[in-house]
């Protein structure tokens, strides 16, 4: 892959990346109920499900998803779910959860977080349908397709992971100022409205 074209795409991948969404979302929900520290994991669970995504376009069974209205509308629906039980978990979800302590409860908060960024991402088809689409277009079909896959792969989650994390950290900086129950509770409803509007959205989202 030639630089230009590299970086073509590096840029594309800033301004699909710093774009407002479900992950953006989760990010700003996950930093403002657990801090940074433990936010983060809900990145990174978004970042393995881009490897998953990824993998599944490279073995083919992305073109599968695409072409089928089926297993599309089957994944669609299950995010469309997912984003709507985050919205019902959001808008019920107790303050100052930040100050667990026991260890063993931060290790479960971590992991669950993890899980949560996956899923939240696994369970949207048009990041499968995006990269069938987009990364064929800043590939040499003349040369080695993994090597460029790979590079394509490493760069889009560089990019998302300082992105997501800043969505993270800039709500953990909110956090900072909520010093009432009463205010952490409406930010916490103004984020379940926000997985709503997302599922909302995703109900009207095609294979095109």
């Amino acid at each position: 892959m030639q630089f230009d074209t590299w970086f073509a795409f590096f840029v594309a991948c800033w301004v699909i990346s710093v774009s407002p969404g479900a992950g953006a979302v989760a990010c700003m929900s996950s930093g403002v109920n657990y801090g940074f520290k433990r936010g983060y994991f809900n990145v990174l669970g978004m970042e393995f499900a881009i490897v998953v995504q990824i993998l599944i376009a490279i073995t083919g069974l992305g073109a599968l998803i695409a072409a089928s209205e089926t297993a599309f509308n089957v994944i669609k629906w299950l995010g469309v779910g997912y984003l709507f039980y985050l919205a019902f978990k959001q808008w019920r979800q107790p303050v100052q959860q930040v100050t667990l302590a026991k260890a063993e409860q931060i290790e479960h908060l971590k992991r669950g977080l993890f899980l949560k960024g996956f899923l939240v991402n696994m369970s949207n088809p048009k990041a499968i349908v995006f990269i069938l689409a987009v990364f064929p277009q800043f590939m040499d079909t003349s040369a080695d397709l993994l090597p460029q896959y790979l590079l394509m792969m490493v760069t889009m989650i560089f990019v998302d992971l300082i992105v997501m994390g800043g969505y993270t950290g800039l709500a953990t900086q909110v956090l900072q100022h909520l010093k009432s129950v009463e205010q952490q509770t409406t930010l916490n409803r103004i984020f379940a409205s926000l997985f709503a509007l997302a599922a909302i959205i995703l109900c009207f989202v095609g294979r095109a």
